[in-house]
């Protein structure tokens, strides 16, 4: 990155306390009356740069699983000023949680989808009703979750839309009245940062899906509980959810990709 004419540069290098980069960090440079200038993430090497006016800057990295570092530096009017190697340390009250079973509590959790409505707008829709159970092995590799989902409890809040989903056109949930997802592979990522390879079955398929599963940590409230987010993306035709419609420009009235979103919290049960 070239240094600007009016201004200087830093730049700076994330990593581990074994030495490895850590590319995805997020680096936020705040000046002194603590607004954020300029933001960035790491690539996949770990380095980063950002161009500011001359001044006095706190620089905050901050990376899933580690904990938040800051450092102070002076830019100056046309040069270059290099933070060097910032370490991150593991986050203690990240680590993931005890071997065991975890049932989770449909109660405090949810199961969110959006999709693209006439490539306009997002229609948010939910299922209400839904049960699993999470096994936490040592190693976490070993782990696995297995859940199900009432098809007719799907909801978007508006009667007549929720009607047509539960049809044939769609879940047709009167054949296949469950969607079922089996994980086949926990892979531990940086930090508290998981991708959980698993089958859903959906419409009476059964297809591959990759849950990008950020830890959230442990709590105790009525029982010891753990919680993760996770999202990932389904293709309505892998499941062969064809029924489509077209505006007259050729746009579909529904988007074919549909963006999942998990927050699950589960119970400890031994």
């Amino acid at each position: 990155m070239p240094i600007p004419l009016t201004g200087g540069l830093l730049s700076g290098q994330v990593r581990d306390v074994d030495g490895k980069p850590v590319g995805g960090a997020e680096v936020s440079v705040f000046d002194r009356s603590n607004r954020r200038v300029a933001h960035a993430d790491s690539d996949p090497f770990g380095y980063f740069a950002a161009a500011v006016v001359p001044g006095d800057y706190r620089v905050r990295t901050d990376f899933g699983g580690f904990q938040s570092v800051s450092n102070s530096v002076e830019v100056e009017w046309g040069k270059h000023a290099e933070l060097g190697d910032i370490l991150l340390i593991a986050d203690p009250s990240l680590e993931p949680p005890a071997p065991g079973v975890y049932e989770i509590d449909a109660d405090h959790s949810a199961v969110r989808f959006v999709a693209r409505h006439i490539a306009l707008s997002k229609v948010y829709g939910r299922f209400n009703d839904f049960r699993g159970l999470i096994r936490i092995e040592d190693p976490l590799e070993q782990s696995s979750v297995e859940v199900v989902i009432d098809a007719a409890s799907v909801d978007t809040n508006v009667e007549a839309r929720d009607a047509h989903l539960r049809s044939a056109d769609f879940l047709d949930v009167e054949r296949f009245p469950q969607l079922r997802f089996n994980s086949t592979r926990f892979t531990r990522r940086t930090g508290n940062h998981w991708l959980v390879d698993g089958e859903l079955t959906l419409h009476g398929l059964t297809s591959d899906v990759q849950l990008d599963t950020t830890f959230l940590g442990m709590q105790e409230w009525n029982g010891l509980r753990a919680g993760v987010v996770a999202t990932t993306e389904l293709h309505r035709e892998h499941f062969t959810l064809n029924w489509q419609q077209m505006l007259s420009k050729g746009v579909p009235v529904v988007g074919s990709t549909i963006e999942i979103s998990l927050d699950i919290q589960g119970v400890y049960k031994g």
